[in-house]
C-alpha cells in the first residue's frame, strides 16, 4: 500500500461537474492498493498519517499533525501510484490491485480515518476525477506500508 501525502490549504474532488469531496487546511491522501495488502496494512498508514508531524507549530517549525490542527483529510483512490515504467514508454498497472480486491481495502481505509474523529472526504472510487487542490509548503511525503 502507498500514500502519497500532500498538506493542503484546501483540496476538492470533483465527478463530472458535481464536487464529491472537498477540505480546507489538512491532508489530501492520495492511495494505492497492491495485491496482497491487507487491512493491517491500512492501520499502520491511518495511523503514521494522523500522526505525521508536518503541519507548523507557533514557532514555524514541523511539529503538529492534522489532528493537532483539527484539519481535514480528502483520501482519493490512485492506482496510477504502481505504474511500472522500467520498459518502455506507456505504463504497466499490473502491480495494482484489481478494483474488485482493491475497493474493500480503500472503503476500510476510509472508515478507519473516519474513526479518528476528524473531517474526513473522499473522492469516488474507480471514477474520474479531477483534483484542485493547494498544496501548502509545498509538502509532499510519499509512504508504503
Amino acid at each position: 500500500m502507498k500514500a502519497v501525502i500532500q498538506r493542503v490549504s484546501r483540496a476538492r474532488a470533483e465527478v463530472g461537474d458535481k464536487v464529491v469531496g472537498q477540505i480546507a487546511d489538512g491532508l489530501l491522501v492520495l492511495l494505492g492498493i497492491t495485491h496482497g495488502d491487507t487491512e493491517a496494512d491500512a492501520d499502520k498508514l491511518v495511523e503514521k498519517i494522523i500522526k505525521l508531524r508536518i503541519f507548523e507549530d507557533m514557532d514555524g517549525k514541523m511539529n503538529e499533525s492534522v489532528s493537532d490542527i483539527d484539519g481535514g483529510i480528502l483520501v482519493v483512490s490512485q492506482f496510477t501510484l504502481y505504474a511500472d515504467c522500467s520498459k518502455g514508454t506507456r505504463p504497466g498497472f499490473g502491480d495494482a490491485a484489481r478494483p474488485e480486491e482493491a475497493e474493500p481495502l480503500y472503503d476500510y481505509f476510509v472508515q478507519k480515518c473516519i474513526d479518528t474523529q476528524l473531517h474526513v472526504e473522499t473522492g469516488e472510487f474507480g471514477e474520474h476525477m479531477m483534483l484542485d487542490f493547494v498544496n501548502d509548503g509545498p509538502v509532499t511525503i510519499l509512504l508504503e506500508s
